[in-house]
């Protein structure tokens, strides 16, 4: 198995446990789907997704966490790629994201979904998604679905 690339820096002194997470490249009238996250004092943009949950599998947490971030009901078509990334949230919590990420399908737009109130549904063409999402690790796998299309 060939291993997945490693992003970000970790901070000398912090720890980043492992926290497996997937997430999905969601595709409707050649715009991809992007989440803003918002904090106090900022935001961010990232692909629709986030960790696994005990006894769920990446594909099943890529196609709940659509739902819950962005409102989407999707279908996940296959495996893009997977990446590693050390990560800080806004509240100081550090992790090492083992991400899959998935090609997904858009099935519709669920809203009753969405509950997470600070996370907002954005479509972006993929060049303006590979310019503002904020992790590497997102770019990288963003990269890797276009160049299979």
């Amino acid at each position: 198995m060939v291993s997945a690339p490693q992003f970000g820096q970790p901070e000398a002194g912090r720890a980043y446990p492992d926290r497996p997470a997937a997430f999905a490249i969601v595709e409707r009238d050649g715009k991809v789907a992007t989440v803003r996250v918002d904090y106090p004092g900022g935001c961010r943009v990232d692909l629709p997704g986030g960790g696994i949950d005990p006894g769920e599998d990446a594909a099943r947490a890529a196609t709940r966490e659509c739902g819950e971030e962005a409102g989407l009901k999707v279908a996940i078509e296959g495996e893009v790629t997977r990446a590693d990334h050390y990560f800080v949230n806004e509240d100081g919590h550090s992790v090492n994201t083992r991400g899959v990420f998935f090609a997904a399908k858009l099935v519709t737009e669920a809203p009753e979904l969405k509950i997470e109130d600070d996370h907002t549904l954005v479509w972006m063409t993929p060049h303006e998604a590979l310019v503002r999402l904020d992790r590497d690790s997102h770019v990288w796998a963003l990269a890797a679905w276009l160049r299979r299309r």
